[in-house]
């Protein structure tokens, strides 16, 4: 990875965003862009970790990562940057945890033009501040990532989606270990992993009917809610709900809540702290509304 041309092209001076496949958004319009570095440079299938440019495609690092038998908890849809940049775990995080685990380090650049090494290829070799679970979700305010070693998991025998009628509290309280609970207030998806017969049993066992995949998710709007309070959620229709996670993919935009004055000042501090003069991604908001 050319991580020192990287750094030039972002230089000290001027506003300057960062754009991949603009999925997720692309970069900051009538701003200078930049591109990270793309590619794969290794993969270590016995310590399961791979390195890669932050412009690399999922899709492509999935597919790589198949031939080994393993894969990573990203969404699908981007660039690896670019999920990492936004935060946002797919619907697997009930079992895989979320986005910020799998990045273990992180190779960015920061406001002043230099590349910084933040985390190592192994947590034992980590100390002081966790730099990069800070850079995940900050949607390249603090810094432009450019090369990232990231966290794999083995893929599992079997990896099948399964749908029943009604609420879905029943159906967790009888499950070990699913990857994905959604709830549209009229039906639950559940997709569950491992070995065939313990996926076909635990269907069976509560009564769950294969799905062809998970339901559409609504793009609108993505709301944050308490787990405890996704019961409330019911008789309400345009949505889905991650359950046990909190996340809703919501056809209406989220009820505005008021900001807590201490996490708004917080974030402020950061900000200077890591972008003085806040030229990385200008007018990017990373707080939840």
């Amino acid at each position: 990875m050319d991580l020192a041309a990287f750094a030039a092209e972002v230089g000290a001076d001027g506003a300057v965003t960062i754009s991949g496949s603009s999925t997720r958004g692309g970069g900051v319009p009538g701003v200078r862009c930049v591109s990270a570095p793309s590619g794969i440079d290794w993969i270590q299938a016995d310590e399961m970790i791979v390195c890669c440019g932050a412009a690399t495609r999922v899709a492509d690092l999935v597919s790589a990562l198949a031939d080994v038998g393993q894969t990573v908890a990203l969404p699908i849809s981007g660039t690896v940057g670019g999920a990492l940049s936004v935060g946002h775990s797919d619907v697997r995080r009930l079992g895989y945890g979320p986005i910020r685990d799998v990045l273990l380090q992180a190779d960015y650049v920061s406001a002043t033009g230099v590349a910084v090494k933040a985390g190592g290829p192994t947590v034992k070799n980590v100390s002081g501040f966790d730099l990069c679970r800070l850079l995940v979700g900050s949607r390249g305010t603090l810094g432009f990532l450019g090369a990232v070693i990231l966290r794999t998991r083995p893929l599992p025998m079997l990896s099948q989606w399964y749908r029943r009628e009604g609420p879905p509290w029943a159906v967790v309280a009888q499950l070990f270990h699913p990857m994905s609970v959604l709830w549209d207030g009229e039906s639950t998806w559940v997709l569950l992993e491992g070995h065939p017969d313990d996926v076909h049993g635990q269907a069976a066992a509560t009564s769950l009917h294969r799905a062809d995949g998970p339901p559409t998710l609504p793009t609108a709007a993505r709301w944050s809610v308490p787990p405890a309070e996704l019961e409330r959620l019911a008789g309400q229709t345009g949505f889905v709900a991650e359950i046990g996670v909190g996340v809703v993919h919501h056809s209406q935009p989220a009820p505005l809540r008021e900001q807590s004055p201490a996490v708004v000042a917080l974030h402020a501090r950061l900000k200077h702290e890591f972008d003085p003069t806040g030229r990385l991604n200008p007018g990017v908001d990373v707080l939840v509304v």
